[in-house]
């Protein structure tokens, strides 16, 4: 007997935490034309939904809705609220700081809950159409934040260039699709699956389809040689903005890997595979190297990014349950200290200027205590210093690596590694900086909602996340266990 189809209340209660943000979004979008002005219930309302959908995605039931095209499992669980989370942090850190500068508007939360929408949707695709719905729903509402402040010349550019390249990536994306399509007669992960399993006469085609669309996903993470929008981007778009594409964006992204290549490639791994190290290799190198040139820091944050998706990269390279469990691990710890990073970075003013160098940072400690303190334990654990979180973040990856017992990979692992000594020089410039060298003026008091989350992601980047792995590392690895299962 076949299974009977579900009806529309059960493959409506699947996509129930999409549903909250979209209707969040059409409300918000409505209150905010008639009102005009944001006030803080605006903001609340906005952070409340995204919580709400966080809730309803672990609260729900799992299953497969609409024939297979949506997947709501422990993977995509586990990315959407960690997703939904880190744009309410976004809401309150990017409005704060619209609203100190005199610039603040409706939009801007209404853009981070459609871009998280957009991320649920490529968490729990179950096929290439809903996929790259998924894909273009974050990105045209990421085009707009990165252009936010329009008046600035460098945001608009920053708009424009995201844009034209993020307009490649999908071509790429999409022409790699239908030659898939094409070559199996199926967007559906589970069929396409079967026919790679089967190989036969389509295999180079499906390859070569499955080449343009990890060129149209590697853009997504800015892995290299796929990164060249990500330092200009970094360095236009407002702060809080940077600090949301670093986080929330990167984990939707990686989930997009890991779906396409878990659930509908896993039979063609040693292909993928090689692809994947490559690009792994290439991004760690590109940004340690590319980083030690830069001294603004969003520039250098740009590239310490597109080092951090090499190593992410790896996990996914690495394969099977082990592997990606590394790589949810390694993206969770990371979005937390990126998190922290700016908003460390945007509560930090020098005579009303924001402080954005390395010469900026001279002689912070003296004056911001704190915030140093909390810089200084994001610069460590980016580096990878233990006990900090991105030590045991790049412990679960090249683990994964070794793990393997592939000879590659287990050389990948300690060319990383060897990645990551090269990009200690450029934290410990920004530590050097803030502890030694004499300060050139005042800094501004920083604002209290960017200081608290930089303080508690700080906290949590040394000591709070040893006890945070004792729960994190069965999580990832329940979520890890759902992917291939669709």
């Amino acid at each position: 007997m076949g299974e009977e189809p579900m009806t529309f209340s059960a493959n409506f209660s699947l996509v129930l935490p999409e549903v909250v943000l979209a209707i969040a979004a059409l409300v918000l979008l409505v209150a905010g034309a008639f009102r005009g002005k944001v006030g803080a219930i605006f903001t609340l309302a906005a952070v409340a939904s995204l919580i709400a959908a966080a809730a309803t995605a672990v609260l729900g039931p799992k299953g497969v809705a609409f024939g297979g095209v949506y997947v709501a499992d422990a993977a995509a669980t586990y990315a959407k609220v960690a997703i939904y989370l880190s744009s309410a942090v976004a809401v309150v850190l990017g409005d704060r700081w619209l609203a100190q500068r005199g610039d603040q508007k409706f939009e801007y939360a209404v853009l981070v809950i459609l871009a998280a929408l957009g991320m649920g949707v490529t968490a729990s695709a179950g096929d290439l159409i809903s996929l790259y719905i998924g894909v273009e729903l974050q990105s045209l509402a990421l085009y707009v934040l990165a252009a936010m402040r329009r008046d600035d010349a460098k945001s608009s550019e920053a708009g424009l260039k995201y844009f034209v390249l993020g307009a490649l990536s999908s071509g790429l994306l999409l022409y790699g699709s239908s030659l898939i399509y094409g070559f199996t007669g199926s967007t559906h992960f589970s069929q396409i699956a079967l026919a790679a399993a089967h190989g036969g006469s389509h295999g180079v085609g499906l390859l070569f389809g499955l080449v343009f669309v990890i060129c149209g996903l590697a853009f997504k993470v800015s892995a290299a040689p796929f990164h060249m929008w990500t330092p200009d981007v970094y360095e236009g778009a407002p702060t809080p903005v940077v600090g949301f594409f670093a986080a929330a964006p990167k984990l939707a992204a990686m989930m997009m890997f890991a779906r396409v290549l878990g659930d509908a490639f896993p039979a063609s791994e040693e292909q993928w595979r090689q692809i994947l190290v490559i690009a792994a290799l290439l991004s760690v190198f590109v940004g340690a190297f590319a980083g030690l040139a830069q001294s603004n820091l969003k520039r250098l944050w740009a590239y310490s990014s597109i080092a951090n998706v090499g190593y992410a990269l790896l996990g996914v390279a690495a394969g099977g349950e082990v592997g990606l469990q590394s790589m949810l691990i390694f993206m969770t710890l990371y979005m937390v200290d990126v998190t922290g990073f700016f908003a460390c970075l945007q509560a930090l003013n020098r005579d009303g200027k924001p402080m954005e160098t390395i010469q900026d940072m001279a002689g912070l400690v003296k004056q911001r205590p704190g915030v140093a303190l909390a810089m200084t334990a994001f610069s460590l654990s980016a580096l990878g210093l233990p006990p900090f979180s991105g030590f045991w973040a790049k412990y679960f990856v090249f683990k994964a690596a070794m793990g393997t017992g592939d000879v590659m990979m287990q050389w990948a692992a300690v060319i990383g590694l060897v990645g990551s000594v090269v990009a200690a020089f450029y934290y410990l410039r920004l530590i050097k900086a803030m502890w030694f060298d004499e300060a050139t003026g005042s800094v501004d008091a920083p604002s209290p909602s960017a200081r608290a989350v930089g303080f508690a992601a700080a906290v949590f980047s040394f000591p709070i996340v040893l006890v945070a792995l004792v729960w994190l590392e069965p999580a990832a690895k329940a979520a890890a266990a759902a992917f291939g299962h669709a």
